[in-house]
């Protein structure tokens, strides 16, 4: 074999480069924040409804602090989403700094509304301090696919990726109010049904972003695949600690110190 045709071999072996836009990408980020609020409201929605219509006891105030500034990181990310796509991205830098402070916000927020929250529930059947494992998770996962989209703020295909799956993590407690019970009567007790009914809906969402990307790039992005490895991480994490008596027991001294 020549020089020549080794060259053209390797020519041919050679991925292409990761395409940073796809004329897709408009609509497929604005069906995801779509998919967002369709996910948030079908599962907290109704709670609220009952909880009123029933009469029950007024939520902690920081719970209704924690929903403003959740759903706050929501409605921004929604419009992020939207200035990208009405090509105006020196507002979105500018949007992107009031964003990192109300992240920061969150940080302290939700892992305090999980413990006063938490502590409202002793003695009543809903009291199940284990879960405070899947509440920490799910802020931590947060902060870390979010810090990493900050590193690569300069690289758009992964600075974008890292955000919307900082997001949909964040959205889990949402889908398994809706999703939840439909999939643990499908699955029953199976082993995977506790996973299934905390992040079967989110996980859908994950791999909607990879089986795009396979769509439309042929193939994944490293970042994808990195925050993913991360997700499963903070998923098993949870779920494990969820399932310790150690845990349970480190938990409920927290909640009760609440």
């Amino acid at each position: 074999m020549t020089a020549s045709s080794l060259g053209q071999s390797s020519r041919r072996l050679a991925r292409p480069p990761f395409a940073p836009s796809h004329p897709w990408d408009r609509n497929f980020f604005l069906l995801y924040v779509g998919l967002a609020w369709l996910g948030i409201l079908s599962g907290f929605v109704p709670e609220i409804v009952h909880h009123v219509s029933a009469h029950e006891k007024a939520f902690p105030l920081i719970v209704h602090f924690h929903a403003v500034v959740f759903m706050g990181w929501l409605a921004l990310f929604s419009v992020q989403v939207l200035l990208i796509r009405t090509r105006r991205p020196a507002l979105h830098r500018k949007l992107g700094f009031l964003m990192l402070g109300l992240a920061a916000i969150m940080m302290v927020l939700g892992p305090a509304t999980a413990l006063i929250a938490d502590h409202g529930k002793i003695g009543t059947p809903e009291d199940d301090p284990g879960f405070l494992a899947i509440q920490f998770t799910d802020i931590l996962a947060f902060v870390g696919l979010l810090s990493a989209a900050v590193v690569f703020r300069h690289t758009p295909p992964v600075h974008k990726r890292l955000v919307l799956m900082a997001t949909v993590y964040i959205i889990d407690a949402g889908f398994a109010r809706w999703l939840g019970g439909a999939f643990h009567s499908l699955l029953g007790d199976a082993p995977y049904s506790a996973w299934a009914s905390a992040y079967g809906g989110t996980t859908l969402l994950f791999l909607g972003i990879g089986l795009y990307d396979l769509i439309t790039r042929r193939r994944l992005h490293p970042a994808y695949l990195a925050g993913l490895v991360w997700v499963v991480a903070m998923e098993i994490t949870a779920l494990a600690l969820y399932v310790t008596p150690a845990w349970k027991t480190l938990a409920a001294s927290w909640i009760a110190a609440a």
